[in-house]
């Protein structure tokens, strides 16, 4: 269960210089004027502006008059004319958002909206009907945005996100397929059939060269033969650290397993085959297996206040979007707990629930047969893009990075199929490659979507 949630893209040159005062105000009048829309701040970077903005969106899209929240989201404005990225990360904005841009947004010189998904804190209602954490109820909170922002430009939109963000995008495209041009999709799974991972488990089969997968097994079974000596040190580095454990994943022993069992993915989601060499032998002492486990997989994740922020998308995967379902064959007898691997195990016991397969599979159907203007971009040595959305063949594309991992986009394919990807984005959002070049930035840093830790 890694997150998913790491590239750069080539530097590009600076934007035309800011807008005047008089064109500036506008849009801040025009922002005011959408109902329900309150500009948190506002900044004025070199030849754009930035805003962190609140809209107020229904609890139940369903039930609109049953109580709303205030859903955040930013916006980086160029030019009203320009096309707009909606950037959908999965996960929450950062504490204090800065200005960046994703992959598309940097290609197109575009305007961007990025997103927080509902129930990811601060955007979540009170009091939190979690049966309103759907993918319909967020796609719906994304359509109104787009909606309400049309108002102010003009330019083509195109939908991105990475990982679970990625899955997003996917999810606001099936139920509101008119609001965006096309669908740039990094690193999405697509976790149609639950207990059918197949592909997982094919994937950590054939990874890499056979000696390196036969040290990361070795690996996991040497540090659980080493279990009490290396809990022992889990519960000192959580008593140094005020961590605790009885709220979500249970015990520190069950922590260490869960984490144990993780650090293949990790390795794979985050590092590279040049990495390889880095694994410890088995001989290696409990401080060494302690500390490289540490740095790949973090012994901190599994613990209350590592997973707090995840508790709405470990609800998400147990309820619709499913999990990676591991057998770890290479481990029986070492083990303890039965089911480990999967979200209910690590959720409190208040957000615990069963797993519907319904919207999943009509998410794969749709894809499938009837869907438009759709990219994905895969990474061949990422976990979560062993099992992939199948585009139909209606202007859509699928693409895989050579060796890259988690972090793969349009910049790591291929020079082939990056121009390729890059002319039919451009396409979509209607904008010439010197148009876009006209309105480029090298001043933002690159916003891979990802989270900071390993959800999808």
């Amino acid at each position: 269960m890694r997150r998913l949630l790491v590239a750069a893209v080539s530097a590009l040159a600076l934007l035309a210089p800011a807008a005047p005062a008089a064109a500036a105000d506008d849009l801040v009048d025009r922002l005011n004027a959408i109902p329900g829309l309150t500009i948190v701040s506002q900044s004025e970077p070199q030849g754009y502006r930035f805003f962190v903005l609140e809209y107020r969106q229904p609890a139940d899209h369903r039930h609109p008059g049953q109580g709303t929240f205030a859903q955040r989201l930013t916006l980086l404005h160029r030019a009203t004319d320009a096309p707009v990225v909606l950037a959908t990360g999965g996960y929450g904005l950062p504490a204090q958002p800065r200005p960046s841009q994703t992959e598309p947004t940097a290609l197109l010189g575009a305007n961007q909206v990025s997103v927080e998904h509902r129930f990811f804190t601060p955007s979540r209602p009170q009091p939190a009907d979690w049966s309103d954490l759907t993918i319909w109820q967020e796609a719906s909170d994304e359509h109104r945005i787009v909606q309400a922002l049309k108002s102010i430009y003009s330019g083509r939109w195109i939908q991105t996100g990475a990982s679970k963000g990625g899955m997003t995008s996917v999810y606001h495209r099936r139920f509101y397929p008119g609001d965006v041009e096309g669908v740039v999709a990094y690193v999405a799974p697509d976790d149609v059939v639950n207990p059918l991972d197949g592909a997982y488990e094919h994937f950590f089969a054939t990874v890499g060269d056979g000696s390196c997968r036969t040290a990361l097994r070795n690996l996991q079974q040497e540090a659980l033969r080493r279990r009490d000596r290396l809990v022992a040190q889990l519960e000192a580095e959580a008593a140094a650290n005020g961590y605790t454990f009885a709220g979500t994943i249970g015990t520190v022993d069950r922590s260490f397993e869960l984490t144990v069992l993780d650090t293949p993915w990790a390795f794979w989601q985050y590092s590279s085959a040049a990495d390889c060499p880095s694994v410890p032998p088995v001989t290696a002492t409990d401080e060494e297996l302690y500390a490289w486990i540490d740095g790949i997989a973090g012994w901190s994740f599994y613990t209350d206040q590592g997973l707090a922020p995840y508790l709405p998308y470990y609800r998400q995967a147990a309820a619709q979007l499913g999990w990676p379902d591991l057998k770890f064959r290479h481990l029986r007898g070492l083990t303890r707990y039965p089911g480990l691997y999967a979200p209910n195990a690590v959720l409190p016991a208040d957000l615990k629930t069963r797993h519907n397969p319904v919207p999943m599979l009509d998410v794969d159907h749709w894809v499938r047969t009837r869907s438009e203007r759709m990219l994905f971009v895969y990474g061949q040595n990422d976990p979560w893009s062993s099992e992939r959305f199948t585009p139909s063949a209606r202007d859509s594309h699928l693409y895989v990075a050579p060796g890259a991992n988690h972090g793969a986009n349009i910049s790591r394919l291929s020079p082939a199929d990056a121009a390729a990807a890059t002319a039919t984005l451009r396409r979509w959002a209607g904008v010439s490659d010197t148009a876009a070049q006209s309105r480029r930035s090298a001043t933002l840093p690159l916003d891979d979507m990802l989270p900071l830790r390993r959800p999808a």
